[in-house]
């Protein structure tokens, strides 16, 4: 299986933040990943938190890259996001009491990525995630059919 790999620079400014999460949707959209589809939302709102957390932490520009598996069929397999900046401090996730606006992005990332993690770059860090677009086992059920989830 053949993997595609995008990247774009995102400079040290929060309005970048809304470009990295265009330039997403639309390479997602160019690989087959509908706009609409759970994947697209749910890696769209990763991207957008990953982005703020390195130029809002960082002050510095960041790599953002997406890999995609290039396979047919329904099942194209496991999502990477990296994105690589100029910090050597590692992430500290937080917890955001009540109705604090800041400190809920890699909790985010968290609870909707299957995997994720960072690790040390030469000046630098990257953190990354990954996303299984499917579950081997898993086929599609004609509407209107019942389904039995396993307890």
């Amino acid at each position: 299986m053949q993997v595609l790999q995008v990247q774009t620079e995102v400079a040290a400014d929060p309005a970048e933040v809304g470009r990295a999460r265009r330039w997403a949707r639309s390479r997602l959209a160019g690989s087959g990943v509908a706009a609409d589809e759970p994947l697209a939302e749910t890696l769209v709102l990763i991207i957008s938190e990953l982005v703020t957390n390195a130029v809002v932490h960082t002050g510095s520009p960041a790599v953002l890259s997406i890999r995609l598996p290039e396979c047919s069929g329904a099942c194209p397999g496991t999502v990477r996001v990296e994105v690589t900046d100029s910090s050597a401090r590692p992430p500290r996730p937080r917890h955001a009491d009540g109705e604090e606006t800041n400190g809920r992005g890699l909790e985010l990332v968290e609870g909707l990525a299957d995997r994720w993690g960072w690790q040390q770059e030469s000046g630098g860090k990257q953190i990354w995630c990954e996303l299984d677009h499917c579950v081997a086992g898993v086929e599609a059920v004609p509407s209107g059919e019942a389904v039995a989830f396993p307890a």
